[in-house]
């Protein structure tokens, strides 16, 4: 039976994998009906907490997009980049890594691509080299940030488990673990493919006139330098909720900061939404263009796949429990790093860390798991650059207008997959000797 549902767990993945974005929530909805009905399984519990965290960091981020501040960090990243073209391939990847641990989301990304772009087709560096790592770095950046949902998700699941992960526990490792893994792969990236000047493919399709002017028709052009005040102020206000944020997980049970058995999870929960409420009060931003900017549309999405997906994977897990740990006991037992494999294969068919955070998570800590382990493979969950179907893949490829990003003729054989592997396995193999050293 446990072979019957995971086949039915499959066909859904695949089913969502061609719709994609919010289908694999609402056909998680349709496996757990399919379940519930037809096979009288006792549907598990939702991943109410991780909702909820997701919930209130969109809700932040989006209000900050809304006053202008997300244009704002972009207008920074793109003066340290334009006055640095020589190092784009490192300052491409920074930047797009930076700006996700400050937001919360890689869905922040779109805005630097055209301009990673720009700068290195001016200066001549070949524009896959920082392109394809900065979509990559984008997504590696999750497990990072201090009020991504993949954070959340592990201190929720330790709490479920009775067992205590602090938010400062998983950002020490998770860190330096995935920028040595990003500085290794953007070292790796400096020599990748030939030079435009030497790319007889590229040399070959600048004979024709129309590729070259529509290489110049999308150059893009430097921003002015106007700022707007509200996109100030709500930058300095969100900054400040996130180093809040930082603060009270850092020394929240010393300066007893939260009332008495309110975890920290729940605590960035109420903090994320004041800081919303603060940004729109200090800003008079319009609560309608919160709701239409493109962070909360990604966020909403986000949390739907979790609902849907996440539900109806810990319901069959839930259901086959002993059943999986005999299996696997062994295995864990012998080798628990070996959990990382299993996080990376979920991953290649789940565009959403947290959504397979969720679902591994509890099993991980079923198996007898160490929590250090958990927390040092943590970065092995970014798997779906395998294929290069994901939002900003997709953006990166669209936005060099080389070519010269892009999906091979056998389809993995594309500009994501090598700076991917290698950014992952580096950042894993770091993580994991980082927490079992310091945990």
């Amino acid at each position: 039976m446990f072979y019957i549902h995971m086949l039915l767990l499959l066909a859904i993945i695949f089913v969502g994998i061609r719709h994609g974005g919010i289908a694999f929530g609402l056909l998680g909805g349709l496996g757990v009906s399919i379940l519930a009905f037809v096979f009288k399984v006792t549907p598990g519990h939702p991943p109410v907490s991780v909702m909820l965290i997701i919930l209130s960091v969109v809700a932040a981020s989006a209000t900050l997009e809304a006053t202008g501040g997300l244009k704002l960090l972009v207008k920074y990243a793109e003066k340290l980049m334009r006055k640095h073209p020589g190092q784009i391939v490192f300052l491409g990847p920074l930047c797009t890594y930076t700006l996700t641990v400050l937001v919360g989301t890689g869905h922040s990304v779109y805005p630097l691509l055209p301009v990673i772009y720009d700068v290195a087709y001016k200066k001549g560096i070949r524009p896959e080299r920082p392109m394809a790592i900065a979509s990559v770095a984008s997504q590696v950046g999750i497990t990072a940030s201090p009020i991504a949902a993949a954070a959340a998700v592990v201190m929720a699941t330790a709490v479920d488990n009775h067992l205590d992960i602090s938010l400062i526990d998983v950002l020490i490792v998770t860190i330096p673990a995935t920028l040595t893994g990003l500085l290794v792969a953007c070292t790796w990236s400096l020599k990748r493919g030939k030079d435009l000047d030497k790319d007889p493919e590229f040399q070959a399709r600048c004979q024709d006139p129309e590729f070259v002017q529509e290489l110049e028709d999308n150059s893009a052009l430097e921003q002015g330098n106007e700022i707007d005040k509200s996109a100030k102020k709500g930058l300095i206000i969100f900054m400040l909720g996130i180093a809040t944020v930082v603060f009270v997980a850092m020394f929240g049970k010393d300066l007893n900061l939260l009332p008495p058995g309110v975890k920290m999870s729940v605590g960035i929960q109420f903090l994320m939404l004041a800081v919303g409420a603060i940004i729109l009060v200090s800003t008079n931003v319009s609560p309608k263009k919160i709701v239409h900017s493109n962070v909360f549309i990604a966020g909403m999405t986000a949390v739907i796949i979790i609902f849907g997906i996440a539900w109806m994977s810990e319901t069959i897990i839930g259901y086959h429990k002993t059943y999986l740990i005999d299996m696997v006991s062994g295995i864990v037992h012998s080798h628990p790093w070996a959990f990382a494999f299993a996080m990376f294969s979920v991953s290649i068919f789940l565009k959403s860390q947290a959504a397979v955070l969720t679902i591994m998570l509890p099993l991980g800590f079923s198996l007898g798991i160490p929590p250090k382990v958990l927390i040092g493979v943590l970065p092995a969950c970014y798997a779906y650059f395998f294929f290069p179907f994901y939002p900003s893949d997709l953006a990166a490829i669209t936005f060099d207008r080389t070519g010269t990003t892009r999906i091979g003729k056998y389809v993995l054989n594309h500009s994501f997959i090598l700076p991917g592997f290698i950014c992952v396995l580096t950042s894993t193999v770091v993580g994991y000797f980082l927490s079992t050293t310091i945990h």
